[in-house]
């Protein structure tokens, strides 16, 4: 997974206008500054998910995709919730491994074994079979989208999610690396979408959005990587950089940048062929006090807003389109 050599790019028509996705990590809630714990499986921030349907997706026609961890899954409300969306068509819901929330539960709890990709592969390849089945039963249809929980993949989770009929992952953070903490390296991966082979199958990779922008954006990974060494770090070389825009990494996340921020990213991107966007943010974000995102009332507010005025942005101004998971890959696959 890890690997580039397999990959070919994935593509639309060469007219097609830049499309916009949307993939919501779909979650328990729990203290993010605190150790992962297998007690903390609440969902109760899964019933104030369809506000954003009503404040910004159904007027855009935007069809999100939860990608939904155990919890979620195996809970009757958050089950119900989703669901009612799912059969209305508004949205698709896909697999997001918590492997320390997803039985069975026989690794040790700890950083290293939040990325399920560090397990192994046939505990790996269990939890997900697991997850993967309780979606299954609980919404009719059987998952075929994948998002690692931390951005989790390790070298044999490609072959385990092909073998369980998924067709795309969307797991990938370019010129991002996990390492402090026994996490992936994707310090060789850029935005744009590919496809690669797993187990005799063809899976499409479709990367979180990030990247740089600014003057300095074509030495971007490089001095972004020495803005993290202990003296730059000292000088706050990063927050310079970024506050006279010289250079800015940015993710396309209302939990991480503004609208202007998005904005700028978004056209940057464009500028160097980027076809595809994709838009992320956790779900308990949309119910205060369960994310560092959003700690108020007004923060929700302003959390929304960000998302409608994007959005509004993206399809009238950028001149873009909306389009589900499901339908991103059936429009690439025809361009094959």
């Amino acid at each position: 997974m890890l690997i580039k050599s397999d990959h070919s790019p994935a593509q639309l028509a060469a007219d097609a206008r830049p499309v916009l996705l949307v993939i919501i990590d779909t979650e328990e809630e729990f203290a993010w500054d605190r150790p992962f714990d297998r007690a903390s499986t609440g969902t109760v921030s899964i019933g104030a998910q369809p506000l954003m349907h009503e404040q910004v997706f159904d007027r855009f026609g935007i069809v999100p995709t939860y990608m939904c961890d155990y919890p979620v899954v195996s809970t009757g409300p958050s089950i119900a919730t989703l669901r009612r969306l799912m059969e209305e068509g508004r949205c698709e819901i896909g697999t997001h491994l918590h492997p320390w929330v997803s039985p069975p539960h026989t690794e040790e709890v700890n950083r290293f074994n939040s990325y399920a990709g560090n397990l192994p592969p046939e505990l790996e390849y269990e939890k997900l079979r697991t997850i993967t089945a309780a979606i299954t039963d609980n919404f009719g249809r059987a998952p075929t989208a994948f998002k690692a929980g931390r951005y989790g993949l390790g070298p044999s989770t490609a072959e385990s999610i092909a073998a369980l009929g998924y067709t795309i992952d969307a797991s990938v953070v370019p010129y991002s690396a996990f390492r402090d903490d026994g996490g992936p390296d994707f310090r060789a991966f850029d935005e744009h979408p590919y496809w690669f082979g797993a187990g005799g199958r063809s899976l499409l990779e479709l990367p979180v959005t990030t990247g740089y922008t600014g003057w300095l954006r074509s030495f971007g990974p490089h001095l972004f990587e020495l803005a993290q060494q202990p003296a730059a770090r000292k000088l706050r070389a990063g927050g310079v950089l970024a506050r006279s825009r010289a250079l800015e990494r940015i993710r396309l996340s209302p939990e991480m940048a503004s609208d202007a921020e998005m904005r700028r990213l978004t056209s940057t991107l464009r500028a160097d062929g980027c076809q595809v966007f994709s838009l992320t943010y956790h779900s308990p974000s949309m119910a205060v006090g369960h994310t560092p995102y959003v700690r108020s009332a007004d923060d929700l507010s302003r959390f929304i807003a960000t998302v409608h005025d994007y959005c509004a942005w993206f399809r009238d101004e950028f001149g873009g389109q909306f389009m589900s998971l499901t339908q991103l890959r059936d429009s690439m696959a025809a361009q094959r």
